[in-house]
C-alpha cells in the first residue's frame, strides 16, 4: 500500500489498477474499470510554479512533460508521448540541453503548475451572495445571525457581499443604499426571469437599456454604480449588513396551525442566480444558501403546504408517488445549467430536523462544485464550525478556488467514459470519448465552477485495444499515458494551470494475472466501486445494488483468487486483494447502499460528500476506523467488530460523518462515580481524556465538521456504534458474549458467514 501512497503524494492520483489490462477483453475480465481518483488541487509544497505559459503539442494540445522524447541536438525537437507528433521548441527554449533542462522535463515534476503573468483574471474579488431562509423559529434565526456576524468579521476587505432573504416573498437588499434599509421584493409563488430582475431592480433607471446583446457585467452596458448597489466590498457594507442581520426577524406571514410555512427556496435561488449573472458573470461568485425547512411555494417546491401531507420518502420515490419530485429536479437542472454557464457556485447549508429538499437540489450543488453541510439546527456545532472553516485562513483553510476547467488527454488506445464527481460536462467530443457514458460523459473537458484542496474526481476509462495478445506482447512501448490539466483561478485571483502526467505499464496474455495483482490498489478499487454503485442507484431503474456488488466481488475472486476448483477450503487471496472483500462487506451495509432509515435528503448528502472526497476519507466512510483505549495498552486499532466491545475499554469510532466515543460499562460506572476527579486516579482521568482529545483533533481537520457522539455501553446513543460493527455475535448466536462484551440485535449476516459464501461461490 505504501507505494500507492507515494504515487499519491507525487501526483494526487490513486488508481485501482497500476498495471493496466492491455486489451478490451482483458479489461472486461478485471470487473473494476480502468479508473483514477484525482485531486486536482492537492497541495504540493515542493512543486514549482513556472512563471510562463506551457508548451503544447501542435496536434493533440497536450503539454510538454517528463515522458516526452526530447532531441537536444541542434534541431531542438520534442516528440509528444500521446500522439507521437514532432514539435519544434520555440526560440526561448534554444539554450536547453541535457544538463540545462526546463523544470517541466525534470523526471520528479510529473505534476507542475504554470502561472502566466499575461493572464490576469478579469475580476479578482471573491463574491459571496448570502441567501437566508427566514421561515424558521426565532431561536434558529438567532443562531444563524450570530454565526453570520462572526464570519463577516473575518472576511477579506476586498470581497464583495450581497444579501437576499426569503420566506413567502424574496427580498433583495440594496446594501449600497446606506440611509435606510431598502429592499426589492419578488413574489415567491412565480418564476422570475432575468429581464424581470433587470427591470424591477432599476438597473437601467438612469440610462436606456441596450436593445441587443446579453446584459452581463460592466462590459455589456451595466454601470459599476448599479452593480455596487447590491454587491459591495465587505469593508464598505459592514455596518449596513450588521444592522440588517441584527434586525432580521422571522417571516411575518401568518402560518395556519395545520399548514407549513410558505417557503419559496427555488424562486430565491433563481433570483440570486440572475443577480450574479447580471452583475458579475464568469467571476467564480458563490451563492451561499442557508435553508431551514422544505420549499413549499413556487418552482422547486418539494411538498405542499398542508401539514398532513408527508414529505417524500425513499419508498415514495421508488413507487414514483412523489408528485413534486421530478418537477423540482427539472427546475434545479435548469438552474445548474445557468450557474455553470455563468461560472457561479451554489453552496448549501441545510439545517433543519425535517428535509429541506437536498435530494432535488443535489444536481445544482454537484454540477457547480458547491460545498454542502447538513445539520439538525443552525445552533449545532456541525453547522457553526463548518461555516467558520469556510472562511478560515492559514494552513487549515479549504483553499477555495473557482472558474476551473478540467481536461483529460490519454493514449489513443484508452477512451474516456466520464467523470463521477462535482463537475459539469463541457460536451467537448472527440476521438478520446467512449460511446459508453458514465457520470458526466461524452466529453474530455469539464467545468468546475468551484473546487478546493480536497475536491476529488473519479475518472472512468475504457481500454479500446482489440489486438491479439501476441501482438501486444511484442509491443515496443507497453505504456499508457494520461495527462490531467486543471485551469483554475487561485484564491489569490491569479489564473493557473496545473498539469499532471502519468505513465502506467500495460500487460496482456497468459502470464498477465500476477502483474495485475501486483499493481492492485484495493482502497482505490473500493472507492471506485462505491461511486459507481451510488451513481447506478440514482440513474438505473430497478437496479439491485447488493446483487451487483456481490456478483462483481465473486467474479474478481474467481479471476484473481488462488484455489482448486470446487474446493472452498483451498481458497486464498493475495495480500494485494485480501482486504477488498471486507471493504465490499461494509459497503453493502453502508448508508450509500442501505437507504432504509435515512431520508432522501440524508442519502443525497452522504453521496454528495462521497463523490467529492479523496481515497483516504472515502475509505473511512465505507469502513470506519475503530481505536481502542485501555489501561493495559495505549491507543491501538482494533477490528470493526462487536467483539471489540469490552467493559474496561473506551472505543473511538470514526465514520467520517460521525465520531463516536464509546465507554464500556465499567468505565462508564467509574466515570459516573467521579473517580476521575480524585487525585489518586490520575491514570483514569487521562484514559477518559485521551480519546476526547483525539476526537477533537479529527474534527479540527475535517470538512464538513463531523457530529460528535459521546455514549456509554447499553445507553440509547450506543446505536451509533453498534450500527457500524460486524455482527459476529447476535441475539441468536450459539455462544454467549464474553463477560463485559455485547451482542447486536440483527438478522444481518456476519463477515465470517459472508466470506464463507464468497469462497464457495468463487471456486465453482
Amino acid at each position: 500500500m505504501t507505494e500507492f501512497l507515494e504515487l499519491e503524494t507525487q501526483d494526487a492520483v490513486r488508481m485501482p489498477w497500476n498495471v493496466l489490462p492491455g486489451s478490451k477483453s482483458e479489461a472486461a475480465q478485471c470487473v473494476i474499470p480502468v479508473s483514477a481518483i484525482y485531486t486536482p488541487l492537492k497541495p504540493f509544497p515542493n512543486t514549482p510554479t513556472l512563471p510562463y505559459a506551457p508548451l503544447r503539442c501542435r496536434n493533440c494540445r497536450s503539454v510538454l512533460n517528463p515522458f516526452s522524447i526530447v532531441d537536444f541536438s541542434s534541431t531542438k525537437i520534442w516528440i509528444c508521448c500521446f500522439c507521437l507528433q514532432r514539435n519544434h521548441f520555440p526560440q526561448n527554449y534554444q539554450s536547453i540541453s541535457e544538463t540545462n533542462m526546463p523544470a517541466e522535463l525534470f523526471p520528479q515534476y510529473t505534476t507542475i503548475e504554470y502561472e502566466s503573468s499575461t493572464e490576469k483574471a478579469a475580476m479578482t474579488n471573491p463574491v459571496f451572495l448570502f441567501v437566508i431562509d427566514t421561515c424558521v423559529i426565532e431561536e434558529e434565526i438567532g443562531y444563524l445571525k450570530s454565526s453570520l456576524l462572526q464570519v463577516l468579521g473575518t472576511l477579506p476587505e476586498n470581497c464583495l457581499i450581497g444579501l437576499i432573504t426569503f420566506g413567502t416573498y424574496v427580498h433583495v437588499h440594496e446594501l449600497g443604499f446606506g440611509q435606510i434599509p431598502k429592499v426589492y421584493v419578488f413574489k415567491g409563488s412565480k418564476e422570475v426571469s432575468k429581464d424581470q430582475v433587470l427591470e424591477q431592480m432599476g438597473f437601467f433607471a438612469n440610462k436606456p437599456k441596450p436593445t441587443t446583446g446579453v446584459i452581463a457585467g460592466v462590459r455589456d452596458g451595466l454601470s459599476q454604480e448599479s452593480i455596487s448597489r447590491f454587491l459591495l466590498p465587505a469593508s464598505e457594507c459592514e455596518f449596513t449588513l450588521n444592522s440588517i442581520l441584527e434586525e432580521l426577524q422571522r417571516d411575518p406571514w401568518p402560518v395556519p396551525a395545520d399548514q407549513r410555512a410558505a417557503r419559496c427556496t427555488g424562486t430565491a435561488l433563481s433570483v440570486a442566480a440572475h443577480l450574479l449573472g447580471i452583475c458579475v458573470p464568469g467571476s467564480g461568485a458563490r451563492i451561499m444558501a442557508f435553508l431551514g425547512g422544505p420549499s413549499t411555494e413556487g418552482p422547486g417546491a418539494i411538498v405542499s403546504k398542508i401539514l398532513s401531507e408527508p414529505i417524500r420518502s425513499h419508498k415514495d420515490l421508488d413507487k414514483d408517488s412523489a408528485p413534486l419530485y421530478h418537477k423540482a429536479v427539472k427546475f434545479y437542472e435548469g438552474l445548474s445549467k445557468q450557474l455553470v454557464h455563468q461560472g457561479h457556485v451554489l453552496d448549501v447549508f441545510a439545517c433543519a430536523l425535517e428535509q429541506v429538499g437536498l435530494a432535488e437540489l443535489k444536481v445544482a450543488n454537484e454540477k457547480t462544485g458547491g460545498l454542502v453541510v447538513l445539520a439538525e439546527s443552525f445552533g449545532h456545532s456541525v453547522f457553526k464550525d463548518s461555516l467558520k472553516q469556510v472562511f478560515q485562513s492559514g494552513g487549515n483553510d479549504l483553499g477555495l478556488s473557482s472558474n476551473g476547467i478540467f481536461e483529460v488527454n490519454c493514449s489513443k488506445d484508452v477512451k474516456v467514459q466520464g467523470v463521477i464527481g462535482p463537475c459539469a460536462s463541457l460536451e467537448k467530443k472527440g476521438p478520446l470519448c467512449s460511446e459508453v457514458v458514465v457520470g458526466q460523459g461524452n466529453t474530455t473537458a469539464w467545468k468546475m465552477c468551484g473546487l478546493d484542496k480536497t475536491t476529488s474526481l473519479c475518472l472512468i476509462f475504457e481500454v479500446a485495444k482489440k489486438e491479439n495478445p501476441d501482438a501486444i506482447a511484442q509491443s515496443a512501448n507497453p505504456q499508457f499515458y494520461f495527462q490531467f490539466l486543471t485551469y483554475y483561478q487561485h484564491p489569490s485571483g491569479q489564473m493557473r494551470l496545473r498539469v499532471t502526467t502519468l505513465s502506467r505499464r500495460w500487460v496482456a496474455g497468459p502470464g498477465s494475472v500476477q502483474d495485475l495483482i501486483a499493481g492492485f490498489d484495493q482502497e482505490a478499487a473500493a472507492v471506485v466501486m462505491s461511486r459507481q454503485v451510488s451513481f447506478k442507484m440514482e440513474t438505473e431503474a430497478d437496479f439491485d445494488p447488493i446483487r451487483w456488488l456481490d456478483k462483481s466481488l465473486i467474479h474478481i475472486c474467481s479471476r484473481f483468487g488462488d484455489y482448486q476448483k470446487d474446493s472452498p477450503s483451498s481458497f486464498t487471496l493475495s495480500p494485494r486483494f485480501s482486504i477488498f472483500p471486507q471493504f465490499m462487506f461494509h459497503l453493502r451495509r453502508s448508508q450509500f447502499v442501505q437507504v432504509f432509515g435515512n431520508s432522501p435528503d440524508e442519502t443525497a448528502y452522504f453521496r454528495m460528500i462521497l463523490n467529492r472526497e479523496n481515497v483516504a476519507n472515502s475509505v473511512v466512510m465505507i469502513q470506519p476506523s475503530l481505536i481502542s483505549y485501555s489501561f493495559q495498552s495505549g491507543p491501538e486499532p482494533v477490528l470493526l467488530d462487536v467483539a471489540a466491545i469490552a467493559a474496561d475499554r473506551i472505543l473511538l469510532l470514526d465514520s467520517f460523518f460521525t465520531i463516536v466515543v464509546f465507554h464500556g460499562s465499567t468505565i462508564a460506572q467509574w466515570r459516573k462515580a467521579g473517580y476521575h476527579e480524585q487525585p489518586e486516579h490520575q491514570a483514569f482521568a487521562q484514559l477518559l481524556k485521551t480519546p476526547r482529545e483525539d476526537a477533537e483533533a479529527i474534527i479540527r481537520e475535517r470538512f464538513p465538521v463531523p457530529r460528535l457522539v459521546i455514549c456509554d455501553q447499553y445507553g440509547s446513543q450506543a446505536r451509533f456504534m453498534l450500527a457500524k460493527l460486524n455482527p459476529s455475535a447476535t441475539y441468536n448466536s450459539d455462544a454467549p458474549p464474553i463477560p463485559g462484551g455485547d451482542i447486536i440485535f440483527t438478522d444481518d449476516v456476519s463477515f465470517e458467514v459472508f466470506l464463507d459464501h464468497l469462497q464457495r461461490l468463487a471456486v465453482h
